[in-house]
């Protein structure tokens, strides 16, 4: 009589069904991806049709509830602030890396590290907060002309704090990727310590700053409550950092509750230019990392 080994057959089911959760799951993530781009286009993109294309890009007359609905001065403020805030997050969350990657006495690493990464997990609204009793009056007081500290300025420092974790976690752990003999070569050869460092290890790790430089950079656009807390909320056409903006997000999120018909409608429209807005960055670093690589 043939022998069935069942620990075989039992073995095998539970591989197809750790294969086919696996790949459930997997789905889910495309599903939900495709499930919000099909709702915020076929939504969105009839009613900017019906607006007007240039009407509703090239306009800065944003006010829903009169049947207004440019949205230039919403899309300037919002990549100004994407900008400027990626810019200097970036750049501090880069050099905070670096220093904790290798400068920083290791006694302090630790409670350097475990402070930036608390950061992450403070809600948006406490930032919003921080930035109202600290950041608007310093400038207003200090560095605005006009006596108003509300504005993309404002927006820009505390979104930069904001993207800190996701930098400097990020950059560490594509500093630590690298293979150490990259800098022990560079010290061998008699480069210092900040030229091994700057020269070697860091271009070894550009494709992890890049990858980190994204997150950030879609952290900095999507946030929407901590902004609208220090932009002022007035849709004006400026590239002036001190004076009182609104951005796509902020757009969305005090209209939300309260517009109905059409002027609701435009919400998803402008949810829709700024799924858009949000895919061709990703894109475009994509792009510069590809190309990045075959160099």
């Amino acid at each position: 009589m043939e022998r069935i080994d069942y620990r075989v057959k039992d073995a095998k089911g539970k591989e197809a069904f750790v294969k086919w959760a696996l790949l459930i799951c997997a789905l889910f993530g495309v599903l939900a991806l495709f499930s919000i781009a099909i709702f915020l286009f076929a939504t969105g993109t009839p009613f900017i049709f019906k607006t007007g294309f240039s009407s509703f890009f090239f306009s800065s007359d944003w006010k829903p509830i009169n049947g207004r609905y440019g949205i230039l001065s919403l899309f300037t403020s919002t990549m100004l602030v994407t900008l400027f805030s990626t810019l200097l997050g970036g750049a501090i969350g880069l050099f905070a890396a670096i220093a904790l990657f290798r400068f920083v006495p290791k006694s302090f690493k630790k409670p350097c590290s475990f402070a930036i990464s608390v950061l992450s997990g403070i809600p948006s609204v406490i930032y919003g907060l921080f930035g109202i009793d600290f950041i608007v009056p310093f400038i207003r007081d200090y560095v605005a002309t006009d006596g108003s500290g509300y504005g993309i300025a404002a927006a820009t420092a505390v979104l930069s704090i904001m993207i800190l974790p996701t930098m400097v976690s990020f950059t560490l752990d594509a500093l630590n990727a690298v293979d150490r003999s990259y800098y022990e070569g560079a010290l061998s050869l008699g480069a210092s310590r900040e030229m091994a460092l700057m020269k070697v290890v860091v271009p070894a790790a550009r494709s992890g700053i890049f990858a980190a430089l994204v997150l950030s950079s879609g952290r900095a656009m999507g946030e929407t409550m901590a902004v609208i807390m220090v932009i002022g909320n007035r849709p004006n056409l400026t590239i002036d950092p001190f004076q009182s903006t609104l951005t796509l997000t902020g757009a969305i999120a005090l209209g939300a509750t309260e517009y109905s018909d059409d002027a609701k409608t435009s919400l998803i429209a402008v949810g829709a230019v700024l799924f858009a807005l949000t895919f061709i960055v990703n894109l475009v670093f994509a792009i510069i990392k590809g190309r990045d690589k075959k160099c």
